[in-house]
């Protein structure tokens, strides 16, 4: 695991997180688990179910978002035959806390945990897909890389290799501050995952530039890696400007690594 204690510094992280503490119930189709973490915080998953029988990904959503604006955005998984559990970060949604990088990564393997459990309890399929959107492709390449045994493929929709990469773009200061080193051991994290990895990106992605997916494809370690840029997509409209590319290469990746 990166130790990301030279960033995580209330100088930086209040330019970095968003967090929102906004809750609602949700669909008929869902329930709630509230995990907690190594030390005690707890957390907010929610489950979006197409059907006992069909294949789950873990969700690491995208900053300033939280686990109910996933409501409305399910259905489109599950009527791509995916069953999706969306999980949140420290101070988002339900989940106590205040975010660091340090706790996106430790928390993801609890949550990890959490829903492969929860899977076991109800009789549902193994295996597990992992997919991070934006904040959340470090919490699902962390997966990755560390339980590469575990999880049938990884996608990484509008991410990026190091937080490092996005502190340097968007010109935060950093002074005294070794932070290159973080960018290296996020780099040989890449470079150790195996397992197959879908690439989605916007064409015209202005936060989230294209350069860095492909920059995280060039230095991923696996065999199995594709990657998929939707033309004239900016990085929040990515899902609908190219709406059927978007499903049918997650679709065809779960299909194809199954």
């Amino acid at each position: 695991m990166t130790d990301y204690s030279v960033i995580d510094r209330p100088s930086l992280l209040q330019y970095l997180f968003y967090p929102r503490p906004d809750f609602r119930e949700g669909p008929v189709n869902s329930f709630d688990l509230y995990p907690r973490m190594h030390d005690g915080v707890k957390g907010s998953v929610r489950f979006y179910m197409a059907d006992k029988a069909s294949p789950t990904m873990l969700y690491f959503h995208g900053n300033g978002e939280v686990v109910s604006d996933y409501d409305e955005l399910s259905p489109f998984f599950n009527m791509a035959g995916v069953n999706l559990a969306v999980a949140d970060y420290r101070g988002y949604g339900a989940s106590e806390g205040v975010p660091t990088f340090n706790d996106l990564v430790s928390d993801a393997a609890d949550i990890f945990e959490c829903v492969r459990a929860e899977q076991s309890k109800r009789g549902m399929p193994p295996g597990l897909w992992v997919m991070g959107r934006s904040m959340g492709s470090i919490s699902a390449l962390e997966i990755g890389a560390r339980f590469p045994d575990l999880i049938k493929g990884l996608i990484i929709e509008s991410g990026f290799l190091s937080p490092v990469r996005l502190i340097k773009s968007f010109g935060l200061s950093t002074p005294g501050l070794d932070i290159d080193q973080v960018e290296r051991d996020d780099r040989e994290k890449a470079r150790s995952i195996r397992c197959p990895v879908l690439i989605l990106h916007g064409e015209y992605d202005s936060l989230v530039p294209l350069r860095e997916a492909e920059h995280l494809y060039e230095n991923l370690g696996s065999p199995d890696k594709r990657m998929l840029v939707i033309p004239g997509a900016d990085h929040n409209d990515i899902m609908f400007v190219g709406l059927e590319q978007y499903f049918n290469a997650i679709q065809r990746f779960i299909k194809e690594t199954a």
